[in-house]
């Protein structure tokens, strides 16, 4: 079984489960695979806002559930979270729709989110149209990306066997090095 073959089957699922949970990345992949051929790009783009919405939806119930149980059990989160939760109160629109954007951010803040007073279906919606825009720009930087390192690729084809000695020779280099200074 080869590397593509395994894009091939299960490519859209794994942006699925990897924009579940985080994603930029995986996104990124999936649209320079889709650059390349292997996929599809709306449909890249699409298994991406299915995973990254899901995820976003399950993390808020989580913290509609259990949110204020663990902010009341750790003293220390009391007042960050009401600096927070006032934060969110003001700007509540523009977070939901840009935490994503946010490097780090995207699994723990729809579980602010459920910890706060937004309502399911304002955020549900923030949420939705937060993903749409996440899945096509990330998506498509993937693929643009894609299509630029291709182009790099076949730049430097026309020095493989130059590139290779120069490598070489560098590690070689470095060996030799390591071995004197020791």
């Amino acid at each position: 079984m080869s590397l593509i073959h395994l894009i091939h089957v299960y490519g859209y699922v794994a942006i699925l489960v990897g924009c579940f949970f985080e994603g930029e990345a995986v996104l990124v992949l999936g649209g320079m695979a889709a650059e390349q051929g292997y996929l599809a790009l709306p449909a890249v783009m699409a298994a991406a806002f299915i995973g990254s919405l899901s995820g976003d939806q399950l993390f808020f119930q989580l913290g509609r559930r259990y949110g204020p149980e663990a902010v009341a059990r750790k003293p220390r989160l009391r007042k960050a979270n009401a600096r927070l939760q006032g934060w969110i109160h003001r700007h509540e629109t523009t977070l939901v729709l840009g935490f994503r954007f946010l490097y780090g951010l995207r699994s723990a803040a729809p579980f602010v989110f459920g910890a706060s007073p937004i309502g399911r279906a304002r955020f549900t919606l923030l949420n939705a149209i937060g993903a749409a825009v996440w899945a096509v720009a990330v998506g498509y930087g993937g693929y643009v990306a894609g299509h630029a390192f291709a182009a790099i690729l076949a730049h430097f084809a026309h020095y493989e066997l130059l590139l290779l000695l120069v490598v070489a020779a560098a590690a070689a280099g470095l060996w030799l090095l390591t071995r004197y200074w020791s």
